[in-house]
């Protein structure tokens, strides 16, 4: 399909849908990892003076209800239709893996980005009264006490494993089920490890979300080279590995039913396995 201006106007109205999906679950996972900063981190709150001033137990409590909100967002109906991504390091690896044209990938990180933009003002207000506090700082990610360089390294590590976790999971028919519900639980262990490192973020779209919101862009470069980087890089070896295969069906939450018509109603594709493992 024509990168035109009418291909993309075309594109949009057919697959709209798909793309709300993908903006109202990128705004969902800012208010769903904000809400919890709050009710984690702030000194007035209960579950905070619960947990006391163990930064790691804090951050491993606040990594549960944000995996498990991914874990449903994802096996939801409709992150099930647009796959799940919420991420635009997600969709282009996606793309370079041949699951989606230039024009959905277009849309799709777009409206991710609106989205992310959408839930970080949004927050910006509800959440004021606590979200300037020090221990909050706005749930922007900005690098940690060792610098960005670490902060680089850090993103583009946990980023790229990310990927080479969600493409394992999806090469295999028995994994594919699970996929959801395993990068959820990973996403969860890096918040209660890596945030100290980077602030975890593997998302730009998150991050630019937090940090026009609350005007702080210290480090921002950093969410956007190293997930984008990484991830592409990962999707492009594994590509290569087996053989070129497309993908077409590289989906968190499966592939849509052809009656859908949507970017992912193709016929779903067998990945040749140069182990013979399925």
């Amino acid at each position: 399909m024509s990168t035109s201006t009418s291909g993309l106007l075309a594109t949009l109205r057919r697959h709209w849908t798909y793309y709300v999906a993908e903006a109202a679950g990128a705004a969902t996972f800012i208010i769903v990892a904000s809400c919890a900063a709050v009710v984690v981190q702030h000194p007035t709150s209960p579950v905070r003076q619960w947990l006391g001033d163990n930064d790691l137990l804090r951050h491993v409590v606040l990594g549960l209800p944000i995996g498990l909100a991914v874990a449903l967002m994802t096996y939801s109906a409709w992150g099930q239709r647009s796959g799940a991504h919420l991420n635009p390091a997600v969709t282009l690896a996606f793309w370079q893996l041949g699951s989606l044209s230039a024009t959905d990938t277009f849309w799709y990180v777009v409206f991710q980005f609106g989205g992310a933009l959408t839930g970080g003002f949004l927050m910006e207000q509800v959440l004021a009264p606590w979200y300037t506090h020090p221990d909050i700082k706005q749930n922007v990610t900005v690098p940690g006490d060792w610098g960005v360089g670490v902060a680089l390294l850090a993103e583009a590590a946990i980023s790229a494993f990310f990927m080479f976790v969600l493409l394992w999971a999806l090469h295999s028919e028995q994994r594919r089920k699970y996929a959801g519900w395993l990068l959820a639980g990973l996403l969860a262990l890096y918040i209660g490890f890596e945030t100290p490192l980077s602030g975890m973020s593997l998302n730009p779209a998150r991050s630019l979300g937090t940090a026009v919101a609350a005007g702080n862009f210290t480090g921002l470069w950093v969410y956007f080279v190293a997930p984008i980087a990484s991830m592409w890089l990962v999707a492009v070896l594994f590509q290569r590995y087996y053989h070129g295969a497309t993908f077409e069906c590289a989906v968190l939450a499966g592939c849509a039913t052809p009656a859908e018509a949507g970017p992912y109603a193709r016929q779903q594709p067998q990945f040749p396995d140069p182990q013979g493992d399925e």
